[in-house]
């Protein structure tokens, strides 16, 4: 495959809305650097994904693709804060999935037990937007151990390849979805709850809000319309923190 000579050659716009990869905290992280604020948590040893068993979790969702670009798809802080180097990006619908508000943080990333977090996670659904990225067949497996790292922490998602719509044909992009077998992954939050989590929630990432502001701006710049992202924003803002709507940690 020919590289594009900008990898922002589809939408200028995001040039200055994704951070650049060699900038970001992610390119150096490693899972045992949380290791001890978990353990003062109280969580146990085994919180996270073992080296070698995340590393067997990659190598199976790369199969029969050695030697190839992959495409990756974001549909939440991987829109704006990759970590991997690409090649291109470009805007992508991805059916039969949606973005669902529904990883609830407790655990310090933009949330803590008494100010819950929540981002979103992929689950089923009618379709959802985001971007998909490019990594160059060179740079893949370097590459994709920066995005398992961060993405395959412990078992929030699940590794999938699925069909992606963009304006240039249909790609084939990896995508982590919702493991519904994990405690992270929450559906049954009320919405009023979800406003709650979203305007109070903060960790070590930045707070909940940021992260939705960072959706929303993404959206507006390559104007789609996303319901869900735009309602929630409206009623975050209008959120005012009172006795009665203290976070109750559930």
């Amino acid at each position: 495959m020919t590289e594009a000579a900008d990898p922002f050659v589809h939408h200028p716009v995001l040039r200055s809305r994704i951070i650049e990869p060699e900038k970001s905290r992610f390119r150096t992280f490693e899972p045992s650097d949380l290791d001890a604020e978990m353990k003062a948590r109280g969580m146990p040893d085994n919180w996270r994904y073992s080296d070698e068993d995340r590393e067997a979790l990659r190598k199976a969702a790369l199969a029969g693709r050695e030697g190839q670009d992959i495409w990756v798809f974001a549909y939440g802080s991987l829109m704006w804060n990759p970590a991997f180097l690409f090649a291109e990006v470009r805007h992508g619908r991805i059916e039969g999935y949606a973005r669902s508000f529904c990883l609830y943080d407790v655990r310090g990333g933009r949330g803590t037990p008494e100010r819950p977090g929540l981002m979103a996670a992929l689950d089923t659904g009618d379709h959802c937007d985001g971007l998909v990225f490019r990594i160059a067949a060179d740079l893949v497996e370097a590459e994709s151990r920066i995005l398992f790292k961060r993405e395959m922490l412990m078992g929030s998602y699940v590794p999938e390849f699925v069909g992606c719509e963009t304006r240039a044909g249909t790609v084939e992009a990896l995508a982590f979805v919702a493991n519904h077998d994990t405690p992270q992954i929450r559906t049954d939050i009320a919405h009023e709850d979800k406003v709650r989590f979203i305007a109070s929630g903060s960790g070590r990432l930045g707070t909940s809000r940021e992260y939705l502001e960072n959706l929303a701006d993404h959206f507006e710049a390559l104007d789609i319309d996303d319901e869900e992202v735009f309602g929630l924003l409206k009623d975050v803002r209008a959120w005012r923190e009172g006795p009665e709507t203290a976070p109750d940690g559930r």
